[in-house]
C-alpha cells in the first residue's frame, strides 16, 4: 500500500500478527520525558518495585461485562465501562512508588494515534483512561481501569511498568495479558447505545436468529447459528479487518466498521469471506442451503484466508450479524418481500411481456426478488441531523459498488421512510428496494412496447425480523414506508424525488372493466397445486376475457429457471359478475423441473382491443421438516442425545442427501450422508453432545437433496447449571 503524501509511515493493520516492535523490556528516560523526575523516588524503601503476579480477574470481570459466553481463554471486555486487575508486586507498593499499566494495540503503537493508552494511579494521572486504586492488601493491588467510550475495538497487549529514575521497567511479553476490548451498547455514550434492555439481549448476546423465507403469505423461518462466542470467532472477525488492512485507529468508529464490514463479508472485491453463487452449481463448494450458520464459515475463511464458497443473501446476512453482534454492535437481520433490484435509479421495474402474452425474457432486464435479507445496526450518526440516528441499513450481499466496492450503507431507515436519500450512505439505492414501481410493458400489434399496467403496491409488500427474545416474526414495514397512497407516502415520494432520485412518469392505475386475480390456497412441495384465476366484470355489458398463464420455477431473485407451461383462459364474464377458473398445476409437471428452487411464478397476460390483463404471482411450496429430540440430563457438562428423524412422504427416492446439524455452545457443525431414501423411507440420525453453557440452546439441523431443495428443523431446550470447584467464581 503506497502512504506517501497521506502519512509520515504507513498506518498499522494488523491486530493479531505477530508484534515484535513493542517497547523494550527496560525503557531509559531520554530529554522528552524528563518530566517525570520531579515525581520519582530515588530510591525505594524495602529494595526496587517489581511485578511478580497479574491477575486478568475474568471470574469477576466477564460477567459484569457480559462476555462470559466468550469460548476464550483472554479477558474480553467492553469499553466505557470499569474493569478490574490484580497485581502482586514483590512488595507494599508506597505512595512514592509509581507505575503504570500500558495498553498497546497493532504495530508501532503510539498516543497520538490512540493505538497506546498509559493508565497511571495515585497522585501522577495521564492518560486518556481513568484508572483507580479500589483495594490493596500487603504486595498486591486490585487496579479499576475505565476504557474511553470510544477506544479502538480489537485485541490489546498489556505491560505492568515501574516507573524509576532511571527509567521505564516493564513486566515480559506476556500473551496471558492480553485482552479484547468492544463496542459496549450499555454505555450511553458509546456510539452503539442501544436503549432497552431487552433489546441488547437479543441484538448482541443472542446467538442464534431466525432468518424469514418464503413469502409474507407464508412466512418462513429459517433458523439460524450466529456463534458469535464459539471458539475462534472473535479471532476471525478481528482477521477479517486486518485481511483488508483497514488502519487500527479507524477501528473504533462503528461508521467505518460497519461500512468496510459490508465490503468485506461478501469476496466479490476486498478477497472477503463468502462467494456469491446464484446458479444451481455448487460444485467445489457448499450450497448455500446447506448452512446452518455462520460459525463454520468463518473459521473456515480465517484458517486459509481464501473466500468460502458459496452464499446467497441469507448466507450473506447470517455472516454479516455475526460479524457484528461479535463485536459488540447491535444487529438483525430484515427479510424484504418483493425486493426491487433498481439499477438506474428510476423507481421502476419492468416486465416485458410479448404480444401471445409470452415473457419476452430476452428483454427484460429487470426483476422482483421475491425477499431479500440485509442487516439493521444500531448507532448514533454523528455525519447526520440527530433524528437520522438509530437502526441503519446495511447490505453484504454484492449488488451494486459503493464507492467503488460492492457494499452498502449504513443507511438511516428514518431517512429511507421519509425519503431523504441525500445523505450518507446509499440511500437511494435502498428507498427504490421498497418503494419501486412494477410496469407491465406489451407488444402492440405493431411491435411497439407501450404500458398496460402499474403495479404501486407489489414492492416492499412487507419487511420482517425475528422479534426480541421471541420466535416470531415482527413486521417492521412501518418503519420503512408508509402506507401506499397516504398523504405521507406521497410526501415522501415528493421529497425523495427532490433530492435527485428519478421517478420515470408511469400510467395512473385505472379501473378496467375486467379486473383479474390469482390464488393459490395451499402450495406443498411434492403435491398438485390448484391456480385460481378470478375475472371480474365491473361493467354492465358481457365482457370476453382471453389470456394466456405461464407457469415457471423461478430463483428466488426472481430470475426465471424453467417455465414448463401455457395454458390459454378464456372466459366469458356476465355484467358486474366474477367468474372463477381452476387450473390444475400436477407436481410431476413442476418437480422435475424444481432443483434447488421452492418458487413458481404465474403471469396471466391477456388482451381484448384497448382492455389489458396483467397479474403475477409468486407462490412458495411449504415442505416438511425435520424433526429433532433430545434426551439425556439436561445439565452443563453433561453427556446428552440428540435424533434427527425424517420420513420420505414424496413419492419419489431422494437422492445424495447431506445433513448438516449444530448448535452454539452445545455442537459443533456435524454432518451426515445418505445416498438414497426410498419413499416411504425415514432415517433416524443420534448424535451425542455435552453442552457448554446453561439456559435456553437451540440446535439446527439442514437437509439438502440432489433432487430436492432443502428442508430444515431445530430444537430449543434447556440446560442446568452445574457449578464445581473449577467452574466457580472466585473474588478478591
Amino acid at each position: 500500500m503506497n502512504t506517501r503524501g497521506r502519512y509520515n509511515e504507513a498506518p498499522s493493520t494488523n491486530n493479531l500478527g505477530n508484534n515484535g516492535d513493542d517497547f523494550p523490556v527496560f525503557e531509559p528516560f531520554n530529554e522528552d520525558q524528563v518530566e517525570f523526575d520531579d515525581e520519582l523516588d530515588p530510591r525505594g524503601r524495602g529494595g526496587a518495585l517489581s511485578v511478580e503476579d497479574v491477575n486478568m480477574c475474568k471470574e469477576i470481570n466477564m460477567p459484569k461485562h457480559r462476555t462470559q459466553a466468550y469460548d476464550t481463554q483472554h479477558l474480553v471486555i467492553r469499553r466505557g465501562q470499569e474493569f478490574l486487575l490484580h497485581i502482586t508486586f514483590s512488595r507494599p507498593v508506597t505512595p512514592r512508588d509509581q507505575f503504570q499499566l500500558e495498553f498497546l494495540i497493532g504495530s508501532k503503537p503510539s498516543i497520538p494515534r490512540r493505538t497506546l493508552e498509559r493508565v497511571t494511579f495515585g497522585t501522577r494521572r495521564r492518560g486518556r483512561w481513568p484508572g483507580r486504586i479500589v483495594d490493596s492488601q500487603g504486595s498486591w493491588l486490585l487496579l479499576g481501569i475505565t476504557p474511553q467510550a470510544d477506544t479502538i475495538v480489537g485485541k490489546f497487549r498489556m505491560y505492568v511498568t515501574i516507573v524509576s529514575r532511571r527509567g521505564l521497567q516493564r513486566t515480559k511479553r506476556n500473551p496471558a495479558t492480553d485482552c479484547y476490548i468492544l463496542f459496549n451498547c450499555w454505555n450511553s455514550e458509546d456510539s452503539v447505545y442501544y436503549p432497552d434492555e431487552q433489546g441488547r439481549l437479543e441484538y448482541v448476546l443472542n446467538d442464534t436468529g431466525a432468518i424469514y423465507m418464503g413469502s409474507k403469505d407464508t412466512l418462513l423461518s429459517r433458523d439460524w447459528v450466529y456463534g458469535q462466542f464459539e471458539r475462534g470467532i472473535l479471532d476471525a472477525c478481528i482477521y477479517i479487518l486486518d485481511a483488508c488492512r483497514m488502519p487500527i485507529r479507524n477501528r473504533g468508529d462503528a461508521i467505518r466498521m460497519v461500512r468496510l464490514g459490508s465490503a468485506l463479508i461478501n469476496s466479490q472485491d476486498e478477497n472477503g469471506v463468502v462467494m456469491g453463487n446464484w446458479s444451481e452449481n455448487f460444485s467445489g463448494g457448499t450450497a448455500p442451503t446447506l448452512w446452518t450458520g455462520s460459525v463454520n464459515i468463518l473459521l473456515q475463511y480465517a484458517n486459509t484466508g481464501s473466500p468460502v464458497r458459496y452464499g446467497q443473501c441469507w448466507v450473506f446476512a447470517g455472516v454479516f450479524n455475526t460479524f457484528l453482534r461479535c463485536l459488540g454492535i447491535p444487529a438483525r437481520i430484515i427479510s424484504n418481500f418483493n425486493s426491487a433490484h433498481d439499477n438506474n435509479g428510476n423507481l421502476k421495474v419492468e416486465l416485458i411481456f410479448k404480444a401471445d402474452g409470452s415473457a419476452d425474457e430476452r428483454n427484460t432486464q429487470d426483476s422482483i426478488w421475491n425477499y431479500h435479507c440485509w442487516n439493521e445496526v444500531y448507532m448514533k450518526r454523528p455525519d447526520l441531523p440527530p433524528r437520522l440516528s438509530g437502526w441503519q441499513v446495511v447490505d453484504a450481499t454484492p449488488q451494486e459498488t459503493s464507492d467503488g466496492l460492492y457494499r452498502c450503507g449504513p443507511a438511516s431507515v428514518i431517512a429511507i421512510k421519509e425519503g431523504i436519500v441525500a445523505h450518507s450512505y446509499d440511500g437511494p439505492f435502498v428507498f427504490a428496494e421498497v418503494n419501486s414501481d412494477v410496469v407491465y410493458l406489451t407488444h402492440d400489434k405493431n411491435s411497439n412496447v407501450i404500458s398496460t399496467y402499474v403495479d404501486k403496491r407489489l414492492v416492499g409488500t412487507g419487511l420482517f425480523t425475528k422479534h426480541i427474545l421471541v420466535d416470531a416474526p415482527d413486521d417492521v414495514t412501518a418503519t420503512y414506508k408508509y402506507p401506499e397512497g397516504s398523504p405521507d407516502e406521497k410526501k415522501a415520494m415528493v421529497t425523495a424525488q427532490g433530492f435527485g432520485l428519478q421517478r420515470d412518469d408511469v400510467p395512473p392505475d385505472t379501473d378496467s372493466l375486467l379486473k383479474c386475480t390469482l390464488s393459490v390456497e395451499k402450495a406443498e412441495l411434492g403435491k398438485d397445486v390448484d391456480l385460481v384465476v378470478e375475472i371480474q366484470n365491473n361493467s354492465d355489458t358481457v365482457q370476453m376475457a382471453k389470456a394466456l398463464v405461464t407457469s415457471s420455477v423461478i430463483f428466488y431473485t426472481g430470475v426465471l429457471s424453467n417455465r414448463f407451461k401455457d395454458e390459454l383462459v378464456e372466459v366469458t364474464v356476465p355484467p358486474n359478475m366474477t367468474e372463477r377458473v381452476v387450473l390444475k398445476i400436477k407436481a410431476q409437471d413442476y418437480l422435475k423441473n424444481l432443483g434447488f428452487q421452492r418458487f413458481l411464478a404465474f403471469t396471466l397476460v391477456g388482451r381484448e382491443d384497448t382492455m389489458y390483463l396483467n397479474v403475477l404471482k409468486v407462490v412458495y411450496l411449504q415442505g416438511p421438516k425435520l424433526q429433532l429430540e433430545v434426551s439425556g440430563v439436561q445439565a452443563v457438562g453433561q453427556d446428552m442425545f440428540v435424533t434427527v428423524s425424517f420420513v420420505n412422504t414424496f413419492n419419489f427416492p431422494l437422492y445424495n442427501v447431506t445433513l448438516g446439524m449444530e448448535g452454539p455452545r452445545v455442537m459443533p457443525n456435524r454432518k451426515r450422508f445418505y445416498n438414497i431414501i426410498q419413499p416411504q423411507g425415514s432415517f433416524n440420525w443420534k448424535e451425542s453432545f455435552i453442552p457448554k453453557v446453561s439456559g435456553m440452546r437451540t440446535l439446527v439441523a439442514v437437509m439438502s437433496c440432489g433432487n430436492l431443495c432443502e428442508i430444515w428443523g431445530k430444537i430449543n431446550f434447556t440446560v442446568e447449571e452445574k457449578l464445581d470447584d473449577e467452574h466457580a467464581p472466585t473474588s478478591f
